[in-house]
């Protein structure tokens, strides 16, 4: 991380809120019951100018499936059009095979999100980045290292957030942080498994980066903590969350909705035909001008020019009741409308992805948020391909990948 950032993320007050107290409730397990996290959150917060109200839920044990199926849980999130709503797993569950999760734990993050948005389309569902046990979970081989487990938890967490267009609190990731460059700062109870106090300090001081968007350094809670550890712990949370915002889905608050789309150009040498594919998050309603004096209010809509052009200019503007944001592409390549094929991303960090394809790879393109292609060199190895965004600008960039069984369209988010 540059040192510039850092001084910022010490010294500057992120606050893309325009409040300073939001609400939020924690549906969890003992992970978020140990040390009461929740008030921990709150006490950081005081400490800074800031509040949380907050409620929670967290009986020992509990999977998402088992919070989906409770009552109480429905009962909290329909209590209050609550600013955030946290949902934290079982604490393997999220690292165990994806067939197992796409199964036993993704369809009940989906369901528990849209019963959160169902009560107040403008709450963020964030979810909570656990960590992996002290010395990983011997019942299976990729998990059976801390690194191994705390790198499947993250994968498992972001892809719970990219499906129900929610947010990460990355507390996995400050905990990884703390024991490479801090190994004498003990994060554990004595299971190896729950937090100690300064376990759930780190998980505190990055929840308060994660729903303020400013640093926890220089909060006068610490708690039962000597002040070198506590500074330690903050500056932790406050590199991981503040230095990258868009890596955690972590928006401004006023910026829920984002307007993105996805064109595919058809032309011969008369009509010129766009097939656009909707990409937005958080919107309810959209609005299409194809610059040629035609409109639509479809969500996918197919548009054919009465005339050749290349490119064709096409703007969406995508609504919600959150707020608005407005997006225009050049559209002027060709691409084809296949099947689509499944395909799963893994994030690295610093611009970093794997794209892992059903089939074999032939090709990868990256566009821009204009519709431009990038010159870039992806590496393909059979299903896996690396995309290295390092050097590109923050922003949303689309990834088209095509296989020997066809094609899909993913987004990314740098």
């Amino acid at each position: 991380m540059k040192k510039g950032l850092l001084a910022a993320c010490m010294l500057l007050s992120f606050g893309l809120f325009a409040q300073d107290s939001v609400s939020v409730l924690f549906i969890g397990n003992s992970y978020t019951n140990y040390n009461s996290l929740p008030s921990l959150v709150n006490d950081v917060a005081v400490s800074l100018g800031d509040k949380v109200n907050y409620d929670s839920h967290t009986p020992g044990g509990q999977t998402l499936a088992n919070h989906a199926a409770n009552a109480t849980v429905y009962d909290k999130i329909d209590d209050n059009p609550w600013d955030f709503v946290v949902l934290q797993a079982q604490s393997q569950e999220p690292s165990f095979p994806d067939s197992q999760v796409d199964v036993e734990t993704l369809p009940y993050a989906i369901q528990l999100a849209d019963s959160i948005y169902a009560n107040n389309f403008c709450s963020e569902t964030l979810f909570y980045m656990t960590w992996g046990r002290e010395n990983g979970d011997p019942q299976w081989g990729p998990i059976s290292t801390f690194d191994g487990m705390n790198g499947r938890l993250r994968n498992a967490y972001m892809r719970f957030a990219d499906s129900v267009d929610g947010a990460v609190s990355p507390v996995g990731s400050a905990w990884k942080y703390i024991r490479d460059t801090y190994p004498t700062i003990n994060l554990y109870a004595g299971d190896g498994s729950h937090p100690s106090y300064e376990g759930s300090y780190l998980a505190a001081c990055t929840f308060y980066a994660s729903v303020f968007r400013k640093s926890p350094v220089g909060a006068s809670f610490i708690g039962t903590l000597d002040p070198v550890t506590a500074e330690r712990l903050q500056t932790a949370a406050a590199m991981t969350v503040l230095d990258s915002l868009e890596q955690w889905n972590l928006r401004p608050i006023s910026e829920h909705t984002q307007a993105a789309f996805y064109g595919e150009y058809f032309s011969t040498p008369g009509p010129t035909t766009v097939v656009l594919t909707n990409l937005s998050t958080k919107a309810t309603n959209y609005y299409w001008d194809f610059g040629d004096g035609n409109t639509s209010t479809d969500e996918n809509p197919t548009h054919t020019y009465a005339s050749f052009c290349n490119p064709c200019s096409v703007t969406l503007i995508a609504e919600s009741p959150c707020d608005t944001d407005t997006v225009q592409q050049n559209i002027g390549y060709i691409g084809l409308n296949e099947g689509q094929i499944h395909v799963e991303v893994a994030s690295f960090g610093e611009g970093k992805f794997n794209i892992s394809a059903s089939a074999t790879l032939q090709d990868v393109q990256i566009s821009n948020a204009a519709g431009e292609l990038l010159k870039l060199d992806v590496v393909l190895s059979g299903f896996v391909a690396e995309i290295d965004l390092s050097e590109a600008s923050s922003g949303v960039y689309f990834v088209l990948v095509k296989t020997e069984e066809g094609r899909s369209m993913l987004k990314l988010m740098r």
